[in-house]
């Protein structure tokens, strides 16, 4: 079966504290916080919740979701200056 390797693109990210001011910048639709400290985020796949601790991820095309903090480490290192990237 033929292979294929994720391209490196980059994204916005920020983890969750707990307070909607942590996720305001990524301009996400947050329907409510919910109990539990869990955030419900209206996603292209539907609402999903968010819990405190995990990211809150912008995508290449604005679009808005969560991950799981040990999902995120697997998948996102962090983009410095001289990588390139522009800010």
């Amino acid at each position: 079966m033929p292979q294929f390797r994720k391209k490196p693109v980059v994204i916005e990210a920020i983890q969750w504290n707990g307070k909607l001011t942590t996720v305001e910048h990524l301009h996400a639709e947050f329907s409510q916080v919910l109990g539990d400290d869990g955030l419900s985020i209206h996603t292209l796949e539907g609402v999903m919740r968010a819990d405190v601790g995990d990211w809150i991820i912008k995508g290449v095309k604005g679009e808005v979701y969560p991950c799981k903090p040990d999902i995120f480490a697997a998948t996102y290192e962090p983009v410095h200056a001289e990588d390139g990237a522009s800010k």
